[in-house]
């Protein structure tokens, strides 16, 4: 499903600024629920399960955030499916861009990630 769109100055910019706030929504939620963990706990050995947390987020959030144009509408659709971003903030990028990411959300859940999106609509 890979296809290689060509991406014009300002569909550029609107796909850094969807980018940008996506991940800056995860990492604010993997801040409160550190946070959430520290406040809650007592046993001094929850830092190492915290450090665990982070690392295993870290390892998720590195990959899933790929800003290359040849998967970006993938990462797109992702990001949507997960809650991090909506339709309305890729409103602007061209209309086979969006096509291709409402395919791939009408696909379903990638694979190994069936989780996340449940546990992100229950956040809400």
């Amino acid at each position: 499903m890979l296809r290689d769109f060509g991406w014009t100055a300002a569909e550029k910019k609107i796909a850094r600024a969807a980018f940008d706030l996506a991940l800056s929504r995860e990492l604010a939620s993997v801040r409160q629920e550190v946070e959430s963990k520290l406040v809650g706990s007592r046993d001094a050995h929850s830092v190492w399960r915290i450090h665990d947390y982070l690392s295993d987020k870290r390892r998720e959030i590195d990959t899933k955030y790929d800003y290359r144009y040849s998967v970006l509408v993938s990462v797109f659709a992702r990001l949507v499916r997960e809650g991090w971003i909506s339709d309305a903030d890729l409103r602007g990028l061209a209309v086979e861009q969006v096509k291709a990411i409402s395919r791939i959300l009408a696909l379903g859940l990638p694979p190994g990630r069936r989780g996340d999106a449940s546990r992100r609509a229950s956040d809400d």
